[in-house]
């Protein structure tokens, strides 16, 4: 580890081009006010920094990697103050989304409503076989207001989707994996370590193009077949020109590990 930063509820380590961001508000890592307003500062270091070539998101603890938002706040809110929470918790999540490195959520136990949204802004989830994970949000009266209604269901299809948010019951992870909702399962105690193997099998190849992999394929969900296409090729052209290009076709015809330099 080269560095380490923290906040009150927020730390983050640096091991070379692998980050890894901690939420430590236990036992549940509720989604409080102040958490969310470390994570968008911690976030905004992150993204200022070229060398991160793989962000790792987790929660301190062995119950919760997130359980969910601050509930003490909702009984005051209006509409003008419920907009206002709601739009702060997007904003911060989208930076994820747009990132332009991949974001690997490690989930540890719960990841319920709130919880659940930031690991759905994630591009991949590892999550333990212990985990729950659920959008509870109607059995409070309200709806998930950090993306999930969207995400959620471009990620595992409406009906599915439609499914765990009427009932707001909690799955599985086995289940989870079969709706699609995670990418794998593993032990438990051990999401942290996967995440960071396969961390590290990322960053073994080009970073700009896995940046531009995570572009194409997050702007082609919005569009038709054939305009995604048209984006990949517009994405690929632009790769042709770049040194790491160049660079990773040389090794290979060397036989030796490319010396990627994000140029």
């Amino acid at each position: 580890m080269l560095k380490e930063v923290k906040r009150n509820f927020v730390m983050y380590e640096i091991n070379g081009f692998i980050y890894t961001l901690t939420i430590d508000n236990p036992p549940l890592n509720v989604l409080t006010d102040e958490l969310l307003s470390e994570i968008d500062d911690v976030i905004n270091e992150i993204l200022a920094q070229p060398i991160c070539r793989v962000l790792i998101i987790r929660g301190n603890g062995e119950k919760a990697f997130v359980a969910g938002a601050d509930i003490n706040q909702f009984p005051t809110l209006n509409e003008e103050s419920g907009k206002h929470l709601v739009e702060k918790g997007k904003e911060i999540f989208d930076k994820l989304e747009n990132a332009p490195f991949p974001v690997i959520c490690a989930i540890n136990g719960f990841a319920l409503g709130g919880g659940l949204e930031l690991a759905l802004a994630c591009d991949i989830r590892i999550a333990e076989q212990k985990a729950k994970l659920g959008l509870p949000e109607t059995r409070l009266g309200i709806l998930p207001g950090y993306g999930g209604t969207q995400r959620l269901s471009r990620l595992i299809g409406p009906g599915k989707a439609k499914k765990m948010m009427f009932t707001g019951a909690a799955i599985s992870a086995e289940e989870a994996i079969n709706y699609g909702l995670v990418e794998e399962v593993v032990p438990n105690g051990e999401s942290y370590e996967a995440s960071v193997r396969l961390a590290k099998q990322i960053v073994n190849n080009a970073p700009l193009s896995i940046s531009n992999v995570k572009a194409v394929v997050n702007r082609g969900l919005d569009v038709s077949l054939a305009e995604g296409q048209e984006l990949e090729t517009k994405y690929f052209a632009s790769l042709c020109l770049t040194q790491d290009m160049k660079e990773g076709v040389k090794a290979f015809m060397e036989k030796r590990k490319a010396d990627f330099s994000r140029r």
